[in-house]
């Protein structure tokens, strides 16, 4: 595949290192009520202020897993022009094809600020496209462990 040369090159280079940081994001207690609305898990450890305060061994709202791993598009700054243009040359669009693993090793609260650190784990040429494989690390702001951890494979075509 002539169009895909430059883009293994690329991703060559790449391979088993970290490619990108994106920017802080404030995860608000109005992003979690739109998200517990959006999706019908209204749990209050998600949307009860107060009774989090007094019960959750957190001492705040927390938001869910599944919001914080829908944030990755911004968190990673994936889908900006410019980013896809200078990662994926020769490329026209690119999909999500899924995700091997994810884990959500500590609860990110109300109030937190959250990143994603980006790593290009591996990559395969496929018949009509590239398959690549990516570390997605979201990390906490002051705190030790990460809010999750998911390999993500995303599909690039000419």
């Amino acid at each position: 595949m002539a169009s895909t040369t430059e883009l293994l090159q690329c991703l060559n280079a790449q391979r088993g290192t970290e490619i990108h940081v994106g920017p802080w994001l404030t995860i608000t207690q109005e992003r979690i009520d739109a998200f517990a609305e959006v999706t019908g898990d209204v749990q209050w450890i998600h949307t009860d202020v107060e009774r989090a305060r007094r019960e959750s061994p957190y001492g705040t709202t927390v938001a869910h897993g599944y919001l914080t791993l829908s944030l990755l598009p911004c968190l990673t700054e994936s889908n900006h022009p410019d980013f896809f243009a200078s990662n994926y040359p020769g490329m026209r669009y690119r999909v999500n094809y899924g995700l091997n693993r994810v884990r959500f090793p500590a609860p990110v609260k109300a109030g937190a600020r959250i990143r994603a650190r980006s790593n290009l784990l591996d990559f395969e040429v496929l018949p009509k496209g590239v398959q690549i494989i990516y570390l997605l690390t979201i990390e906490i702001e002051g705190e030790e462990k990460p809010a999750c951890i998911a390999e993500s494979v995303v599909r690039v075509y000419p």
